[in-house]
């Protein structure tokens, strides 16, 4: 069990360099290229997805203090649902157009 937990601790790691690099260069994946549109949401959606992940991991390894099971359960989905939402949104909200160019 502490594999997979482990595996996926790296994984939430690689999600906060990938939306740490998305927010400071606006570089995106090039499997996600074409559908991104807002480069800032996705890097803090990525951002939130990956310390949800990280910080799962940490409190199962006791890293961190312990808190109470209610809390890691909550806190941890809402992260992941927050980030989730922000992925989701940066390739739904089109693009803000200026009123001279309609």
């Amino acid at each position: 069990m502490a594999w997979v937990v482990g595996t996926g601790g790296f994984l939430g790691l690689l999600a906060i360099v990938w939306g740490i690099v998305t927010l400071r260069t606006g570089w995106i994946l090039p499997t996600a290229r074409r559908h991104v549109i807002r480069h800032k949401l996705h890097g803090l959606g990525a951002l939130l997805t990956g310390a949800s992940v990280l910080l799962q991991s940490l409190l199962y390894f006791h890293i961190l203090p312990s808190v109470s099971w209610n809390v890691r359960f909550f806190g941890g989905n809402a992260l992941l649902l927050a980030g989730l939402t922000l992925i989701a949104l940066s390739q739904l909200l089109p693009l803000r157009r200026n009123a001279e160019q309609s």
